[in-house]
Order: structure tokens, then sequence, then C-alpha cells
């Protein structure tokens, strides 16, 4: 990190922020992604514009008209997950670069907004991206504990998964699909690195805590350990076909779909009612 970005981000941190140099009156995020290569977070401050609906934000992958895309949308590409601070609020978000005239039009508003946004591309050969950044959940469930936190995650799982088929359904399949779109990239990557710290959150804590409380659920524990790894295979199989798509992709989605959803029923039915007891 530059000592230019540390100065502003600590400066933006101890201020709900609000900075001051170059950046005075101007609204900034900090935007934490993970190293694509070193696997660490990496943060930096980012100007936006707020999209359509107010919902999401949208930042731009200038690097100062560099010929270069910047180190965290390389990051993002990799690991679309990210952390976004405003000031007032931390969330999860996923990160979805916009492609082909959606991204024109966003880049053209931008421009009217930022005119140096428009001095940067000129300055450059290579096409400077458009993110949006989605928030990844939403109000939380209605009830609290870990039962909640359970439902809450759940949710979210199957929204991103649906949302991941839907746009499965509507890729070219066969062989003229050459390349998935960003945006099915991107939320299947999520989907697929959710799933995987969720099962090994649960199998390295959740699980054994619970098993020492109630022996006779030991059984129950092994088999949705097996279910987590079967899962483990398909997930893994997913994430390949984004390399390598054209026929086939859709169905490994929709088994993935199946798979999951019986996984996450029977994973409630068990779970809640030991849940809320203990925290009755």
């Amino acid at each position: 990190m530059s000592s230019f970005n540390h100065t502003v981000i600590e400066e933006f941190r101890a201020n709900a922020g609000q900075v001051g140099g170059p950046f005075a009156g101007s609204e900034l995020i900090l935007l934490t992604t993970t190293g694509a290569r070193s696997g660490k977070p990496h943060t930096v401050p980012l100007g936006f514009v707020r999209g359509d609906g107010g919902g999401e934000l949208l930042v731009v992958g200038s690097a100062a008209g560099a010929d270069r895309h910047p180190a965290w949308y390389h990051n993002l590409l990799a690991r679309p997950l990210v952390q976004v601070e405003t000031g007032a609020e931390e969330y999860e978000a996923v990160a979805v670069p916009a492609e082909g005239a959606r991204r024109d039009e966003l880049f053209a508003r931008i421009v009217r907004a930022e005119p140096g946004y428009g001095e940067y591309q000129a300055g450059t050969r290579r096409v400077i991206p458009v993110v949006a950044l989605l928030r990844t959940h939403g109000a939380p469930s209605r009830e609290g504990g870990i039962a909640g936190k359970l439902l809450d995650v759940h949710g979210w799982l199957r929204a991103q998964l649906a949302l991941v088929r839907d746009l499965a359904r509507a890729e070219p399949q066969g062989a003229g699909a050459a390349s998935l779109g960003l945006q099915l990239r991107q939320h299947c990557l999520a989907f697929c690195h959710s799933l995987e710290f969720h099962h090994r959150s649960e199998d390295a804590g959740l699980f054994p805590y619970l098993e020492q409380r109630h022996p006779p659920m030991r059984e129950f524990f092994r088999r949705i350990g097996a279910e987590h790894a079967t899962i483990a295979r398909l997930q893994a199989e997913l994430v390949r076909a984004l390399d390598a798509p054209g026929a086939g992709f859709s169905e490994r989605v929709e088994r993935m779909s199946r798979e999951l959803e019986a996984h996450l029923d029977g994973e409630e039915a068990q779970l809640l009612p030991v849940l809320r007891a203990l925290e009755a």
C-alpha cells in the first residue's frame, strides 16, 4: 500500500469517512479486496457513483489513466466478495464489472458527473472498467441468535444460487459458448466461496460444539459431513467449468441446486430446534 493511500485510509476511519487534502468535499469509500495471489486483504480509497436504484455503488478502475488495470480490479475478478466501508457502515458485497453496452452507458453517466474519468479513458487504449458493488445480505431475518444467523446465510446462499441458475439458463450453450459473462462468473464465484467458508466454519466450529452438547447427534453430523464433501466436489467442478464453458455448465448448476436445496432443508430441520432450545 502506498503511503498516500495509507494516510487517506487512516483519516477516513478516524473521521467517519471524511477526508481532507485533494479529496476534501468528495464522497469516498474504502474497498477491501483479497489478493489474487497473496490471499491477503488489500484496501484502497475510491470515489464512487450511486447506481440507478441507490442500492449499489459504482467504482471505476481508472488507475489515473494507466495502461494497466489497478491491482484491486484483478483481485476482485479472482475473489468477487469484497468489503465496503462508507464511513457510516461496513458491509460485504459482490463486485460485478459491467459489460458491453451496459458498461458504456454507465461510464458515460459517470463522466457526466466526473469529467476526469473521460480524460483518463482518452489517454489509454484499455477499456476502463466500471464495477458494481452489490450488497450480499439484505435485511436480517427476524430471528436472532445462532439460529437467525444460520437462516440468514442459508437464505443468501439460496438466493445467490437461484441468480446463478437464472444467468446460466440465459447463457448460450454448446460450441458457441466461448466465454461466460462476467455477471455470471462473479456471482458464481461469490456463491462458491461463501458456501466453502460456511461449510468449513460448520465443520470446524458449530458441529463439534453441538456434538459435545448433544452426543446422540453424532451420526447426523457424520451424514452432514459426507454431504459437505459431495457438495464440495460439485462446487470444485463448477469453478473449473467457469474456465472451460460450454455444454454442461447449466446442468452442473442445476445439479448443485438440487443437492444444496436438499442439504439445507435437512440441516435446518435438525439444527434449528436444537439451536433455538440452546438459546431459550
